[in-house]
């Protein structure tokens, strides 16, 4: 089981992996509502290394990128959830719109977005790549998104 991480402690989980010569694979998003999608990618990133940190939207960011009435969970739920999950080694808030503070702190091994992206389209990627990492996309579980799920409810 994962934890909820303060960024000092992301930063500090980081250097660990780095000095045990360990892959450190990052993903991000708003993880709303949790879905079969969401599963797939987080089982698919972490198959990418050996510890997977989840960059979280907070809920100022999130509504800012989803807009009124999202995220529907607040983000210490959210974060709550996706630390529970097998696959998830730790979990860090950003604030952010993007994660692109986060990322060229970090600097992961891999960058992992879902297929809704094009690799030149994903935020980090030439800090990921410029340190020697690489970007990996993971195809869409068809007809599943959280904004689906939400127009739903």
């Amino acid at each position: 089981m994962g934890e909820v991480l303060s960024e000092v402690e992301a930063l500090r989980r980081r250097a660990a992996a780095r000095a045990c010569d360990r892959t450190f694979v990052f993903t991000n998003g708003c993880f709303d509502l949790i879905h079969p999608g969401h599963i797939a990618l987080l089982d698919e990133a972490k198959a990418q290394g050996h510890y997977l940190m989840v960059g979280l939207n907070s809920d100022r960011s999130a509504r800012a990128l989803k807009g009124p009435g999202r995220p529907v969970q607040n983000e210490a739920d959210r974060a709550v959830v996706l630390a529970a999950m097998r696959d998830v080694d730790g979990v860090v808030v950003f604030d952010e719109e993007t994660p692109a503070r986060l990322i060229e702190a970090l600097k992961p091994d891999v960058l992992v977005k879902g297929g809704d992206y094009k690799p030149e389209q994903v935020v980090g990627r030439e800090t990921v790549e410029k340190s020697g990492g690489r970007v990996h996309i993971v195809a869409l579980v068809p007809g599943k998104s959280s904004s689906a799920l939400a127009g739903k409810a």
